[in-house]
């Protein structure tokens, strides 16, 4: 095929994929009064699942060391506001196309890297095809895994962070509907993206420009990485940090044995 027939058929790719995010946005947006309570919202709700667990744990904690620690101490979620609030005319109209948008884009996720797979796989040997034969189905589940882990975890750590802080008791914390969806989706999202590093480390290794020689020679670089990527896409408190700097460096050791795997294989043929 020439360049401009590969074109071609990356184009018909991508309108598919963008079919299918429109397909996910259109429900959504439907749907956007019920995503809106139930979903984005949900952190402010003080028996969301996280807060329910976080207190238990801080009770329990007060019983093994009574006189030390109360059952409030790490207790979060439960003095949040009521009532978010929103100042410009179309402010919560773009608010809601961003939630169904995200809500779309995650909804359609699986189809998008389907298309993707489809576009790279008539480019690979039979070999590497087999090797990639999982693709779909390991992408979908790192994205979900991280998409899940920032909304049951760093989302409501973030909100109860910022709507609890106060500099002085003379300031009120009422924050807009908007940044407080913006701050949903975009932990959501970029938690979603950064837990495909195992992936793109996979591909890197196959094109021979990352080795596991080089990724553990880099290891304290990835480290002091992966506390700065954490402390992009969290708010400025330290538990916050941890909670996103582990998990980003499991990954990291984590792409060192796909990456050796991968260097094995190819010493093998």
């Amino acid at each position: 095929m020439s360049f401009l027939q590969h074109l071609e058929v990356l184009r018909w790719h991508l309108i598919r994929s963008a079919i299918a995010i429109a397909i996910g946005f259109i429900g959504a947006f439907i749907f956007g009064n019920w995503i809106a309570e139930n979903i984005v919202l949900a952190h402010k709700n003080p028996d969301f699942i996280t807060y329910r667990f976080i207190c238990k744990l801080s009770a329990q904690m007060a019983a093994w060391f009574p006189g030390i620690l109360s059952a409030d101490t790490v207790c979060i979620g439960q003095n949040l506001p009521d009532r978010l609030q929103n100042f410009s005319m179309a402010g919560q109209f773009m608010s809601h196309i961003l939630m169904a948008l995200v809500v779309g884009i995650v909804v359609a996720f699986p189809y998008i890297v389907y298309e993707i797979w489809r576009f790279v796989k008539p480019a690979l040997q039979n070999t590497e095809r087999r090797m990639a034969r999982g693709f779909v189905f390991y992408t979908t589940v790192l994205f979900l895994s991280g998409i899940s882990f920032a909304y049951f975890l760093i989302a409501p750590l973030s909100v109860n962070f910022f709507l609890t802080y106060q500099l002085t008791d003379e300031i009120e914390n009422i924050p807009t509907f908007s940044s407080y969806v913006s701050l949903v989706t975009t932990l959501v999202i970029s938690c979603g993206l950064v837990f495909q590093l195992p992936i793109l480390i996979y591909f890197l290794s196959k094109m021979g420009i990352v080795t596991p020689r080089l990724l553990k020679s880099y290891r304290r670089h990835a480290l002091v990485g992966t506390l700065v990527l954490s402390s992009v896409i969290t708010p400025p408190d330290v538990l916050s940090q941890l909670l996103v700097s582990v998990p980003l460096w499991i990954l990291y050791e984590i792409s060192i044995v796909i990456s050796g795997a991968v260097a094995r294989k190819r010493e093998m043929n």
